[in-house]
């Protein structure tokens, strides 16, 4: 499995393979506009074509993109649906042109209407998504944390989304901190396990396609997203350990959303332990 991290585009998308260079990052998730405003500006081809030689002499080959934090299909507010959508429509083109995998994001709230009240207007929105964008790139469902009104904090959830869907550019991004925030214990062998037969059941291992790699600050079932440094919450290094080692995780690049050991994000520390927990996990299973 790559491990690598989300990093800055400050300055141009292209700054991003030396953002990652810098901690050692094997795989990337960049912004492609500022997450908490609506705000989006197309980069200059010329700083996309400095990103994909980047990327290519970096060895970065597995990129994505997170949409913005503003992204709600449970909204009652028409135009903030519209918003969204098209938020999710333009990310996902920009992920084309630099020849990403896909965007990432989260499904929003259904500010308590309830999961099954909201359902169909979550997948009328990622059809119109899917419609309008190309066939090269994935649409993401990152699980949540459970907080409040959270849709997608359960995996039988978004099995729902995808199975009303059934498209196959539809996967899906587990966040382990949420995970863990959301119930499932997977800083345990059998919670591990049961939490991964129920991903199975509902997602399928075939759709996981990333992995954001954060410890929790939040103890089992908090409900809060809250991350931590790798070893340094409630999931702890033995934790990953579990994780890494499970099956379904075999091949899928894992992203780094931790504070940082200075609180400025990544950091190669971060990098390396979760590097060192692959290299232990690898030596067991040899």
């Amino acid at each position: 499995m790559e491990i690598g991290a989300h990093v800055s585009t400050a300055g141009g998308i292209d700054n991003a393979i030396e953002n990652a260079k810098k901690i050692g990052a094997e795989c990337i998730q960049v912004f492609g506009a500022p997450p908490q405003s609506w705000r989006y500006k197309p980069q200059p081809q010329e700083k996309i074509d400095a990103f994909k030689e980047g990327a290519r002499a970096a060895n970065i080959s597995s990129v994505f993109f997170h949409g913005v934090y503003l992204i709600n299909l449970g909204t009652e507010v028409e135009e903030n649906l519209g918003k969204g959508i098209d938020s999710l429509i333009a990310h996902m083109k920009m992920a084309s042109d630099v020849d990403a995998a896909g965007v990432i994001f989260h499904l929003g709230s259904h500010k308590g209407r309830g999961f099954d009240a909201v359902l169909p207007q979550v997948v009328s929105s990622m059809k119109h998504v899917l419609d309008n964008t190309p066939e090269d790139t994935w649409l993401i469902i990152e699980n949540a944390a459970g907080m409040g009104n959270h849709i997608g904090a359960s995996f039988s959830e978004i099995g729902a989304v995808m199975r009303e869907l059934s498209h196959q550019r539809v996967k899906v991004c587990l966040d382990t901190a949420h995970t863990f925030a959301a119930g499932y214990n997977i800083a345990e062998t059998a919670g591990m396990e049961e939490a991964m037969s129920e991903f199975d059941r509902e997602v399928g291992f075939k759709n996981l396609v990333a992995v954001h790699a954060n410890d929790s600050k939040i103890p089992l079932g908090g409900g809060v997203d809250r991350h931590e440094n790798i070893g340094e919450g409630n999931i702890g290094a033995q934790g990953f350990e579990f994780i890494m080692a499970h099956p379904a995780f075999r091949g899928v690049p894992f992203l780094l959303e931790v504070p940082g050991m200075e609180k400025k994000g990544p950091d190669r520390e971060n990098v390396d332990r979760l590097k060192a927990i692959r290299t232990r996990v690898g030596a067991d299973e040899a």
